[in-house]
């Protein structure tokens, strides 16, 4: 079970950093299907924890609404910190089988995205517990998860928005792939209806949702390993199809209470929130599983690791500011969450 070699997958190459399909993530992996979902997904969770915290930021801050057809145009970005207890994973922990073993002398944990660089090594063995290959897991990558946020907010009739979020499908080459993202949310200010029935309120008071999905389609080239031949009655060696597919949806549901001091309004929210990731990796792909007289064979593996999972869903808490400097405004806040965040950014409205 040699080299399947895969999975850069992920979307911060969206957020502007740059990873090689081919390398870093891509050499997660030298095992069979089932025990590369499982450590890219021990490997991967913090960023997808963080990911998600930012993604559902940034929807708001002030509970005050717009106005009948003003919009504004906003553009923010969050990072999302990742405490100690998630920059490492035991790797004896994670259900790996017993084709994977961690080598002699080697720890038994090892740096999650977010950790350092203090690798473990695993030594791979196929079924006739014969030791095929050994390789090193990946060191972090970062500690701060980032997420963009580019928004339009239209002012609708009764004290409600609409905010937009979109991207188009936009292919940013064979090292990252295509990325697209779309989302909308409401906000309904409950005291402006009080004010618009005579009832004076020191505060604004909204409700407020947003929802979000990005999606990343990332080409993938893993070829045989050296001079390894397929093995007897392996007849499925096109390994030109390879993608890692992402899709990540992304829902906030908050209470928001403001109050303007001038060009100032400081707002505290309440909420709730969900992330889902979905990972696909397609295509087929070469794994190494025996070696004899010398030579390697190995076998074909077809969409070989799929994960679909609720990495983030709890209770969210935002604190923050807006100031409103004629159309112009400058936002930031700080969010509590599974995660701990900060979102700042600028907004025109008119």
């Amino acid at each position: 079970m040699k080299n399947i070699t895969l999975l850069s997958v992920i979307l911060l190459t969206a957020c502007s950093i740059n990873v090689n399909a081919q390398n870093g993530f891509s050499e997660l992996i030298k095992s069979g299907p089932a025990d590369a979902t499982r450590l890219f997904d021990a490997y991967s969770s913090p960023l997808f924890k963080g990911f998600g915290v930012g993604m559902n930021s940034g929807w708001n801050n002030t509970a005050k609404t717009n106005g009948k057809l003003k919009f504004e145009l906003r553009i923010t970005a969050s990072g999302a910190f990742v405490p100690s207890s998630n920059k490492n994973f035991d790797v004896t922990k994670i259900g790996l089988s017993n084709h994977l073993r961690v080598a002699p002398g080697n720890q038994v944990t090892s740096p999650t995205i977010a950790g350092g660089n203090n690798r473990s090594t695993l030594e791979v063995y196929n079924d006739n517990n014969q030791k095929v290959d050994e390789f090193r897991l990946p060191a972090g990558k970062l500690s701060v998860m980032p997420a963009p946020q580019v928004q339009l907010t239209i002012g609708l009739i009764k004290n409600t928005d609409l905010a937009l979020r979109g991207m188009p499908p936009i292919n940013l080459g064979n090292d990252i792939g295509k990325v697209w993202m779309f989302g909308f949310g409401l906000k309904h200010n409950i005291m402006a209806d009080l004010q618009g029935a005579g009832i004076p309120t020191p505060f604004d008071l909204a409700l407020a949702f947003g929802f979000s999905r990005m999606r990343m389609d990332v080409p993938l080239d893993v070829q045989p390993e050296g001079n390894a031949q397929p093995l007897p009655g392996n007849t499925n060696n096109d390994f030109s199809n390879q993608h890692a597919q992402g899709r990540f949806n992304n829902f906030q549901i908050q209470a928001l209470i403001s109050k303007k001091f001038s060009k100032v309004t400081p707002f505290f929210s309440l909420g709730y929130n969900t992330s889902k990731t979905a990972i696909t990796v397609t295509g087929n792909y070469p794994i190494t599983t025996q070696t004899a007289a010398g030579q390697d064979f190995y076998e074909t593996f077809t969409n070989p690791v799929s994960i679909n999972k609720l990495y983030l869903n709890g209770l969210r808490a935002d604190l923050g500011f807006q100031v409103d400097l004629s159309f112009f405004r400058i936002f930031g806040s700080y969010t509590a969450a599974q995660y701990q965040s900060v979102n700042a950014g600028i907004g025109f409205g008119f």
